[in-house]
């Protein structure tokens, strides 16, 4: 079950079978960048239980704010990363891909967030953390199978069901892993 795809900032990773890390286990991981110092990216489909208004309620501009907020990864949990595809209403950000930026000017997505709820809810994801790799390390990762690459997609990346995510990505990826995108997360429940 070879799949090749580069992997550029952009593109998806979906955990593989054999990854049984807590933190990874059917997650899609957007990568954020990949170069020689490393990689990182962020865990699209783990979802947290706060909002931006407790988060950020020192913040004015979020005190009132239902933005969801989703675990980008273990690493600097106490970090904020901002993923939008609005760049009409957030200044700053980095283009990641065709209709995708990271980063950007956090008052312009609390007074998007603010005069347009609903509106930001569907293009703006906010993330406690990220998930990075060392240099080589996501390399040998792939290597191993523990990520399956698979073609980024912003629509996707703002989908309302981000639990249901990993298993389109991998049946996204064809025939052959039409099964596994079946696989409960834990193989002893079959």
């Amino acid at each position: 079950m070879a799949h090749e795809f580069l992997v550029t900032p952009g593109a998806f990773l979906a955990a593989g079978p054999e990854l049984r890390d807590p933190n990874f286990a059917h997650t899609v991981v957007l990568i954020c960048r990949h170069a020689e110092q490393g990689a990182y990216g962020l865990v699209l489909n783990r979802r947290s239980d706060f909002r931006a208004r407790e988060v950020l309620a020192q913040h004015e501009l979020f005190q009132r704010s239902e933005l969801p907020l989703f675990v980008g990864g273990p690493v600097s949990l106490e970090t904020l990363q901002i993923l939008h595809r609005a760049p009409q209403h957030i200044q700053g950000g980095v283009e990641l891909d065709d209709d995708l930026w990271i980063g950007g000017e956090l008052d312009d997505v609390g007074r998007y967030a603010r005069e347009a709820p609903l509106e930001a809810e569907r293009n703006v994801r906010l993330f406690l953390g990220y998930s990075g790799w060392s240099p080589g390390q996501l390399e040998l990762e792939l290597t191993s199978g523990s990520w399956l690459p698979a073609p980024g997609s912003s629509r996707r990346v703002f989908q309302d069901d981000s639990a249901a995510l990993w298993r389109q990505v991998v049946a996204d990826l064809g025939p052959d892993y039409r099964a596994l995108s079946n696989e409960p997360l834990d193989p002893e429940w079959n």
